[in-house]
Protein backbone atom coordinates (compact mmCIF):
# COMPACT_ATOMS: atom_id res chain seq x y z
CA UNK A 1 0.00 0.00 0.00
CA UNK A 2 1.60 3.57 -0.69
CA UNK A 3 2.30 5.77 1.85
CA UNK A 4 0.73 9.16 1.56
CA UNK A 5 2.63 12.01 1.59
CA UNK A 6 1.55 14.45 4.59
CA UNK A 7 0.19 17.64 3.75
CA UNK A 8 1.97 20.33 4.97
CA UNK A 9 1.48 24.12 4.26
CA UNK A 10 3.56 27.10 5.28
CA UNK A 11 2.13 30.60 4.94
CA UNK A 12 4.43 33.96 4.58
CA UNK A 13 1.35 35.73 5.78
CA UNK A 14 2.82 35.36 9.82
CA UNK A 15 6.06 37.17 9.04
CA UNK A 16 4.96 39.93 7.55
CA UNK A 17 5.31 41.50 11.29
CA UNK A 18 8.97 41.62 11.76
CA UNK A 19 9.59 41.15 7.81
CA UNK A 20 7.98 44.73 7.49
CA UNK A 21 10.29 46.34 10.04
CA UNK A 22 13.52 44.73 9.20
CA UNK A 23 12.94 45.48 5.26
CA UNK A 24 12.07 49.38 6.44
CA UNK A 25 14.45 49.61 8.49
CA UNK A 26 17.66 48.51 6.06
CA UNK A 27 16.46 50.38 3.08
CA UNK A 28 16.13 53.56 5.62
CA UNK A 29 19.66 52.32 6.50
CA UNK A 30 21.04 52.40 3.46
CA UNK A 31 19.40 54.85 1.60
CA UNK A 32 19.42 57.88 3.57
CA UNK A 33 23.26 56.91 5.32
CA UNK A 34 24.09 56.74 1.07
CA UNK A 35 22.35 59.76 0.35
CA UNK A 36 23.76 61.57 3.51
CA UNK A 37 27.46 60.52 2.32
CA UNK A 38 26.89 61.55 -0.86
CA UNK A 39 25.26 64.97 -0.25
CA UNK A 40 28.50 65.71 2.05
CA UNK A 41 30.81 64.03 -0.52
CA UNK A 42 29.95 65.41 -3.50
CA UNK A 43 29.92 69.14 -1.26
CA UNK A 44 33.14 68.43 0.67
CA UNK A 45 35.33 65.74 -1.29
CA UNK A 46 36.30 65.18 2.06
CA UNK A 47 37.34 61.41 3.55
CA UNK A 48 36.45 62.89 6.98
CA UNK A 49 32.96 64.31 6.07
CA UNK A 50 32.28 60.89 4.49
CA UNK A 51 33.40 59.40 7.81
CA UNK A 52 31.79 61.98 10.06
CA UNK A 53 28.40 62.35 7.57
CA UNK A 54 28.07 57.88 8.01
CA UNK A 55 28.84 57.66 11.54
CA UNK A 56 26.50 59.79 12.51
CA UNK A 57 23.54 59.02 10.54
CA UNK A 58 24.21 55.10 11.15
CA UNK A 59 23.63 56.10 15.02
CA UNK A 60 21.44 58.50 14.85
CA UNK A 61 19.07 56.91 12.13
CA UNK A 62 19.08 53.69 14.19
CA UNK A 63 17.60 54.92 17.11
CA UNK A 64 15.35 57.22 15.81
CA UNK A 65 14.18 53.98 14.16
CA UNK A 66 14.33 51.85 17.02
CA UNK A 67 11.97 54.56 18.69
CA UNK A 68 9.34 55.40 16.18
CA UNK A 69 8.59 51.77 15.76
CA UNK A 70 8.69 51.24 19.82
CA UNK A 71 5.98 54.32 20.17
CA UNK A 72 3.73 53.13 16.75
CA UNK A 73 3.73 49.33 17.89
CA UNK A 74 2.81 50.40 21.50
CA UNK A 75 0.26 52.46 20.73
CA UNK A 76 -1.44 49.90 18.51
CA UNK A 77 -0.59 47.09 21.72
CA UNK A 78 -2.54 49.62 24.10
CA UNK A 79 -5.77 49.90 21.44
CA UNK A 80 -5.39 45.78 21.51
CA UNK A 81 -5.04 45.76 25.36
CA UNK A 82 -8.14 47.73 25.94
CA UNK A 83 -9.83 45.72 23.36
CA UNK A 84 -9.12 42.68 25.02
CA UNK A 85 -10.10 43.67 28.24
CA UNK A 86 -13.24 45.48 27.18
CA UNK A 87 -14.36 42.07 25.56
CA UNK A 88 -13.57 40.53 28.77
CA UNK A 89 -16.19 42.38 30.69
CA UNK A 90 -18.95 41.85 28.16
CA UNK A 91 -17.95 38.52 28.71
CA UNK A 92 -18.45 38.42 32.09
CA UNK A 93 -21.37 40.76 32.47
CA UNK A 94 -23.96 39.18 29.19
CA UNK A 95 -21.99 35.98 27.89
CA UNK A 96 -25.25 35.12 26.15
CA UNK A 97 -25.11 37.67 24.30
CA UNK A 98 -21.48 37.27 23.69
CA UNK A 99 -22.23 33.78 22.46
CA UNK A 100 -25.82 35.00 19.59
CA UNK A 101 -22.65 37.81 18.74
CA UNK A 102 -20.29 34.89 17.84
CA UNK A 103 -23.16 33.30 16.03
CA UNK A 104 -23.94 35.79 14.06
CA UNK A 105 -20.13 36.32 12.95
CA UNK A 106 -19.84 32.99 11.92
CA UNK A 107 -23.37 32.89 9.91
CA UNK A 108 -22.43 35.77 7.88
CA UNK A 109 -19.36 33.33 6.99
CA UNK A 110 -20.95 30.86 5.34
CA UNK A 111 -22.32 28.53 8.22
CA UNK A 112 -25.83 27.75 8.81
CA UNK A 113 -27.31 29.27 12.04
CA UNK A 114 -27.33 25.87 13.97
CA UNK A 115 -23.92 24.68 13.24
CA UNK A 116 -22.73 28.12 13.30
CA UNK A 117 -24.21 28.14 16.95
CA UNK A 118 -22.63 24.61 17.66
CA UNK A 119 -19.22 25.96 16.16
CA UNK A 120 -19.86 29.07 18.79
CA UNK A 121 -20.63 26.85 21.81
CA UNK A 122 -17.30 24.26 21.26
CA UNK A 123 -15.23 27.39 21.06
CA UNK A 124 -16.41 29.63 23.31
CA UNK A 125 -15.82 26.45 26.46
CA UNK A 126 -12.52 25.89 25.24
CA UNK A 127 -11.56 29.76 25.42
CA UNK A 128 -14.44 32.69 24.60
CA UNK A 129 -11.65 34.99 25.27
CA UNK A 130 -9.51 33.76 22.66
CA UNK A 131 -12.03 33.07 20.22
CA UNK A 132 -13.97 36.68 20.15
CA UNK A 133 -10.53 38.07 19.88
CA UNK A 134 -9.79 35.94 16.77
CA UNK A 135 -13.08 35.86 15.26
CA UNK A 136 -14.62 39.74 16.45
CA UNK A 137 -11.45 41.82 16.84
CA UNK A 138 -9.23 40.01 14.23
CA UNK A 139 -6.50 39.81 16.88
CA UNK A 140 -4.26 36.99 17.01
CA UNK A 141 -0.68 35.29 18.05
CA UNK A 142 0.66 35.57 14.79
CA UNK A 143 -0.23 39.37 14.68
CA UNK A 144 -0.33 40.69 17.96
CA UNK A 145 1.98 44.26 18.85
CA UNK A 146 5.29 43.14 19.72
CA UNK A 147 7.30 46.87 20.47
CA UNK A 148 10.23 45.53 21.50
CA UNK A 149 10.80 43.22 18.89
CA UNK A 150 9.64 45.69 16.37
CA UNK A 151 12.31 48.38 17.92
CA UNK A 152 15.23 46.01 17.79
CA UNK A 153 14.55 44.49 14.61
CA UNK A 154 14.59 48.10 13.14
CA UNK A 155 17.50 48.94 14.85
CA UNK A 156 19.61 46.38 13.56
CA UNK A 157 18.47 45.86 10.54
CA UNK A 158 18.71 50.03 9.81
CA UNK A 159 22.38 49.74 11.31
CA UNK A 160 23.31 46.56 9.12
CA UNK A 161 21.87 48.61 6.06
CA UNK A 162 23.32 51.95 6.66
CA UNK A 163 27.17 50.28 7.12
CA UNK A 164 27.00 49.01 3.70
CA UNK A 165 27.79 52.47 1.92
CA UNK A 166 29.78 53.76 4.93
CA UNK A 167 32.22 50.80 4.54
CA UNK A 168 32.16 51.58 0.76
CA UNK A 169 32.79 55.12 1.57
CA UNK A 170 35.85 54.33 3.51
CA UNK A 171 37.58 51.61 1.59
CA UNK A 172 37.35 53.45 -2.00
CA UNK A 173 39.75 56.00 -3.34
CA UNK A 174 38.67 59.42 -2.31
CA UNK A 175 38.11 60.50 -5.84
CA UNK A 176 35.69 57.58 -6.77
CA UNK A 177 34.05 57.54 -3.69
CA UNK A 178 30.97 59.36 -5.11
CA UNK A 179 30.57 56.92 -8.30
CA UNK A 180 31.42 53.72 -6.16
CA UNK A 181 29.09 54.75 -3.27
CA UNK A 182 25.82 55.87 -5.35
CA UNK A 183 26.70 52.30 -7.59
CA UNK A 184 27.22 50.17 -4.25
CA UNK A 185 24.28 51.38 -2.80
CA UNK A 186 22.09 50.74 -6.18
CA UNK A 187 22.96 47.35 -5.94
CA UNK A 188 22.53 47.12 -2.11
CA UNK A 189 19.02 48.42 -2.41
CA UNK A 190 17.97 45.99 -5.40
CA UNK A 191 19.64 43.00 -3.39
CA UNK A 192 17.41 44.24 -0.64
CA UNK A 193 14.30 44.70 -2.49
CA UNK A 194 14.66 41.00 -3.97
CA UNK A 195 15.10 39.75 -0.45
CA UNK A 196 12.25 41.35 1.15
CA UNK A 197 10.10 40.22 -1.77
CA UNK A 198 11.08 36.74 -2.21
CA UNK A 199 10.95 36.28 1.84
CA UNK A 200 7.48 37.62 1.22
CA UNK A 201 6.12 35.41 -1.23
CA UNK A 202 5.74 38.74 -3.78
CA UNK A 203 7.15 39.08 -7.12
CA UNK A 204 10.75 39.10 -6.69
CA UNK A 205 11.84 41.73 -9.85
CA UNK A 206 8.63 43.85 -9.53
CA UNK A 207 10.60 43.99 -5.45
CA UNK A 208 13.90 45.05 -6.98
CA UNK A 209 12.85 47.27 -9.61
CA UNK A 210 10.65 49.34 -7.14
CA UNK A 211 13.25 50.18 -4.62
CA UNK A 212 16.40 50.58 -6.87
CA UNK A 213 14.07 53.27 -8.78
CA UNK A 214 13.10 55.08 -5.75
CA UNK A 215 16.88 54.48 -4.26
CA UNK A 216 18.60 55.93 -7.64
CA UNK A 217 16.35 58.89 -7.41
CA UNK A 218 16.43 59.96 -4.01
CA UNK A 219 20.49 59.91 -4.02
CA UNK A 220 20.37 61.45 -7.17
CA UNK A 221 18.62 63.94 -5.63
CA UNK A 222 20.95 64.59 -2.72
CA UNK A 223 24.47 63.94 -4.94
CA UNK A 224 23.19 67.13 -6.77
CA UNK A 225 22.20 68.92 -3.65
CA UNK A 226 25.64 68.51 -2.55
CA UNK A 227 27.24 69.41 -5.81
CA UNK A 228 24.79 72.77 -5.78
CA UNK A 229 26.55 73.72 -2.21
CA UNK A 230 29.61 72.82 -3.13
CA UNK A 231 32.36 73.79 -0.66
CA UNK A 232 35.57 72.59 0.88
CA UNK A 233 35.71 72.14 4.51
Amino acid sequence: MPHRRRHTEQHLIARVGWLRAAVLGANDGILSTASLILGVATASHSRSGILVAGISGLVAGALSMAAGEYVSVSSQADVEKAELAQERRELEEDSHAELAELTQIYVKRGLDRELAHQVAVQLTHKDALAAHARDELGITEEFIARPLQAALASAISFSGGAALPLIVGIIVPIASAVPAIYGASLIFLIALGALGARTGGAPVLMGALRVGFWGAVAMAVAAGIGTLFHVQL
